[in-house]
């Protein structure tokens, strides 16, 4: 096996895979289409969205003492655990929220107005919640905003670019996993290491949105003090933000009711399907690494699962990019350009920045869809896009995003349209010429 360069699920494999999602070859009208818009909201797992109905039809309060009410709790207990079975966290606090960017604000907020210093430390690329949060509360805390900027030769940041706005007046960094433009990942481990060299009692909090469904996270390898996911980009269900917050931040002053625990987050009534949905993410994530691997430990059949879907998402981005036979990838193909493009794909998660030549990326989302094709153009009029294009010289993009619930055909598929829709607008480029 090429680790550079991935390993392709089996087909048999990949049959059962895609058995277990909604959606992965035909919309909900039955007609056929490529979903490579995964960035923006992952397939849902069938049983992932079973639970969610499950659950959410019981009117039963968790907070009593009948027997469905225990049945709750125990859903809440499980889901938590799982949580932490994907982070690897042995401690601190797991907080439920609506939407992982109110979990950010929430965490940014508690370290930006309770920790002293005089300056807070992000990244250009990062998501608006964290960005925005950071901006924020720098703000209102009268703390300098630092901020590090991109490698548009890598598409992410360079670890001493970070590292190089961290001093002993740093109360909070705060920095994105891997890029949701360019699919860069930043190295957190040595951020982590090397910030902490500069101040040791360092706060950083991570958001891991983007990354979690791509990648292995190992709290115990990488011990920050907050982080979140979303499960309706990680297989799950939309309507709900997880986050995990360190044994010391979890302590902090926040919003909760008096009567809590210090390090209890959660505010209003439990919502348990959120708990249940996260289970079953666990659940078949754990599935798919007992194929590979034979355990009765939770977190090490985890740890098979995600890594198999890594090493698959990645053959699947070298087909993307260097083709197959037959099939020029896109790297050499006519009127195509690949923006970001960094040779070493194990620094990349499954996201693509594209430009075909002269046609504009709004409009080529829209050929994109006449043909099947479901993608998305990031660009500069976009909040959600703006500063991190600029930050690469770029005014805008088609991404493209497939999961590890796309096989190889898929990407071939995508290809051929590619070349179909390069190849027309190429044609009528000569023609004005």
């Amino acid at each position: 096996m090429n680790i550079a360069e991935g390993e392709l699920f089996s087909d048999a494999l990949m049959k059962e895979v895609k058995s277990r999602f909604h959606y992965v070859d035909h919309d909900m009208n039955g007609r056929e289409r490529l979903f490579f818009d995964n960035a923006g909201g992952s397939f849902r797992l069938k049983a992932a969205v079973d639970q969610f109905a499950r659950i959410d039809a019981l009117p039963d309060c968790p907070e009593r003492i009948h027997e469905l009410a225990i049945f709750l709790q125990e859903v809440q207990v499980r889901g938590t655990e799982d949580l932490r079975t994907i982070l690897n966290a042995k401690s601190g606090s797991v907080y439920a929220s609506l939407t992982a960017s109110g979990g950010m604000f929430d965490m940014v907020r508690a370290v930006a107005e309770n920790i002293p210093g005089t300056n807070m430390v992000t990244t250009v690329l990062e998501h608006p919640s964290s960005f925005d949060a950071m901006s924020l509360y720098a703000e209102r805390t009268g703390k300098e905003l630092r901020v590090a900027k991109s490698n548009p030769a890598t598409g992410g940041i360079d670890v001493e670019e970070i590292v190089g706005l961290v001093d002993e007046n740093t109360s909070l960094l705060s920095v994105i996993y891997a890029s949701n433009i360019s699919g860069a990942k930043l190295d957190i481990h040595e951020i982590v290491k090397q910030a902490r060299a500069v101040k040791p009692d360092l706060y950083i909090v991570v958001d891991a949105v983007q990354h979690a469904p791509h990648g292995l996270i190992d709290l115990q390898k990488t011990p920050v003090d907050g982080l979140n996911i979303a499960p309706y980009k990680f297989f799950g269900c939309r309507g709900s933000g997880m986050s995990w917050l360190s044994e010391r931040a979890s302590v902090l002053p926040h919003h909760k009711l008096a009567g809590k625990k210090k390090d209890f987050w959660d505010l209003g009534s439990a919502a348990p399907w959120q708990f249940a949905v996260v289970t079953e993410i666990v659940n078949y994530v754990c599935w798919l690494g007992g194929r590979f691997i034979a355990s009765d430990d939770r977190r090490t059949l985890f740890a098979s699962g995600i890594q198999s879907i890594e090493l698959h998402e990645r053959a699947l981005l070298a087909r993307m990019l260097n083709g197959s036979e037959g099939i020029a990838g896109l790297r050499r193909m006519d009127g195509v350009k690949v923006f970001l493009d960094h040779e070493d794909l194990t620094k990349r998660d499954l996201i693509l920045a594209i430009g075909i030549e002269n046609l504009e990326h709004a409009q080529a989302v829209r050929e994109y869809e006449k043909r099947g094709v479901i993608v998305y153009e990031r660009v500069a009029t976009s909040l959600y896009s703006k500063r991190m294009l600029h930050s690469f010289g770029l005014e805008g993009a088609v991404r493209v995003s497939p999961l590890h619930c796309n096989s190889a055909t898929d990407i071939d598929r995508f290809l051929k349209v590619t070349r179909e829709i390069s190849e027309a607008f190429g044609q009528v480029r000569a023609r004005v010429a």
